[in-house]
């Protein structure tokens, strides 16, 4: 086993493909306290509202450059009817939430209500529509009602609720985990759902829609190709009835009886972690291969749009709230699955973590009783790569043996990934052992290195988390350790951090 420093080589003269913001996407189910208490507190709230929508939450979440918003759902889009979220809030009818605690909906964040938050934000929506229970018809109607500019029955019922203009809706998911919640479909069954229901969702006026099948749960190869089955070859001068395929992974330490604790695990149980997480890069090159077999010319894309961890809930919560606390364990996982982003940027498109606000692991928690605002560590993540959005990838060659193992699972300890635009580069690295502190060079080649800086998420312990008595106990820092080494720069990285390196380039 070396006992020097790892080496990352990167060519920073060799851009691959470009890194979509898309991976960086967020996801808000209609599930505890996301949307009511999350999101929205209400027009008569005392704390600070646009419209309803809750202003520091906002604010927060403008820093990540959030580029696409998945709602209603999750399992609750396909027990979602639309038209019971339009019109005058007093006058909506009630649901049974029948997935998410047995609670009551009053519709009262409806369509309009989400399209004010993408405004808000500056994100582009992504609806995901109802399959499980609605129509070809239902669905139809609401894309209609969101798109259509002219004076169809649609756009004449958007302009009686006070919207003239239409908005614009990139992105539409055609129901959700139909091998689940949204029907317990087998795969063919719900592929050929897929193709009618995307048959409806129409272009209107200048709006085009990026429609994409609800895929597979974690590694059921067979889902995703029962879709590509369904679409035919896919040939260059094609038109794909839908644009992409989608598939759902979650990360824990044990199983889905006992998904492990949030602030209270082991080592072994971190690693038990890390060892999933790892997970995600067998999983998309597996299904990319199943795609590549019908569609070579990687038409359609692959989309990753519920990840993260999933931990047993916080004690006294309500249990189908799934609210759980977030620490630098979270962040790390979030670091990794990036960097397998970055690496399959060819294929993946798009990405939503699971989810934004007070639910599983959340980039902000707010405190029901006191109102406050806890930025997670996962949260910090993301700010620190949003150097990555639409860059080109720098494929970065780890070099490096040391390894843990877990589980009959063999756990890299250092991760990294790379990209440019223009004139500078961002470089993520992860230590991810527990205990021992790393030194790794990185070989810069092809380009002259003219400035560096970097940044840092520590803390002392795995189990650091943020908390309104402790809210910057997890957060970035500048980074000091890094020197000149004659293959380009020395990182100093201590025992579970995340570091990343902005570099200036010349010629």
């Amino acid at each position: 086993m070396s006992t020097g420093p790892a080496r990352v080589v990167i060519n920073l003269d060799l851009p691959g493909p470009t890194i979509s913001r898309h991976l960086y996407g967020h996801f808000a189910e209609h599930l505890g306290r996301c949307i009511y208490g999350g999101l929205w507190v209400g027009e008569d709230s005392p704390l600070p509202n646009t419209g309803g929508i809750r202003s520091d939450v906002v604010e927060a979440l403008k820093a990540l450059h959030i580029p696409n918003l998945r709602w209603p759902g999750g399992c609750f889009a396909d027990d979602y009817h639309w038209r019971d979220g339009i019109g005058p809030r007093e006058t909506r009818p009630r649901m049974v939430n029948s997935h998410w605690g047995d609670v009551i909906e009053d519709n009262s964040f409806g369509t309009h209500e989400f399209m004010a938050l993408c405004e808000l934000l500056g994100a582009q929506p992504y609806v995901s529509g109802n399959v499980g229970s609605g129509t070809v018809r239902e669905m139809s109607e609401w894309i209609e009602y969101l798109t259509r500019g002219d004076d169809s029955p649609m756009a004449g019922l958007r302009r009686r609720n006070g919207r003239d203009e239409p908005w614009t809706v990139p992105f539409w998911g055609l129901g959700n985990e139909g091998w689940g919640c949204g029907g317990n479909l087998r795969g063919d069954a719900f592929a050929d759902l897929a193709r009618q229901y995307a048959t409806y969702v129409r272009d209107h006026g200048d709006n085009t829609v990026y429609r994409i099948a609800a895929g597979a749960n974690a590694d059921d190869y067979a889902w995703t190709e029962s879709l590509m089955k369904a679409l035919g070859p896919v040939e260059k001068t094609s038109t794909p009835v839908f644009q992409a395929v989608s598939f759902h992974y979650y990360t824990m330490s044990g199983d889905w009886q006992d998904k492990g604790e949030a602030t209270s695990f082991t080592e072994d149980e971190y690693y038990r972690t890390i060892a999933q997480a790892h997970r995600v890069e067998e999983l998309l090159t597996r299904h990319s291969t199943v795609m590549d077999r019908r569609d070579p010319h990687r038409r359609i894309g692959l989309v990753l749009d519920e990840w993260g961890t999933w931990w047993n809930v916080e004690e006294g919560t309500n249990p189908g709230f799934l609210y759980q606390q977030n620490t630098l364990r979270d962040a790390l996982v979030a670091s990794l699955h990036f960097d397998a982003f970055h690496r399959h940027a060819d294929r993946l498109v798009m990405a939503n973590i699971a989810q934004t606000v007070n639910v599983l692991q959340a980039m902000i928690l707010t405190d029901p009783d006191t109102g406050a605002l806890v930025l997670t560590p996962t949260y910090h993540v993301f700010e620190m790569n949003t150097g990555h959005h639409d860059a080109a990838a720098l494929t970065a060659h780890v070099l490096d043996d040391q390894t843990r193992d877990s589980d009959g699972l063999t756990v890299p300890l250092l991760s990294a990934s790379a990209s440019t635009t223009g004139d500078t580069a961002l470089v993520s690295l992860s230590n991810l052992d527990a205990g021992q502190a790393r030194s790794v060079v990185l070989d810069l080649r092809g380009r002259e290195m003219r400035e560096h800086r970097a940044r840092i998420l520590t803390a002392p312990t795995l189990q650091s988390h943020n908390s309104p008595e402790t809210p910057e106990a997890v957060r970035p820092r500048p980074h000091e350790a890094l020197t000149p080494h004659p293959r380009g720069l020395l990182v100093d990285l201590p025992a579970h951090s995340y570091v990343t390196v902005s570099l200036t380039l010349g010629a």
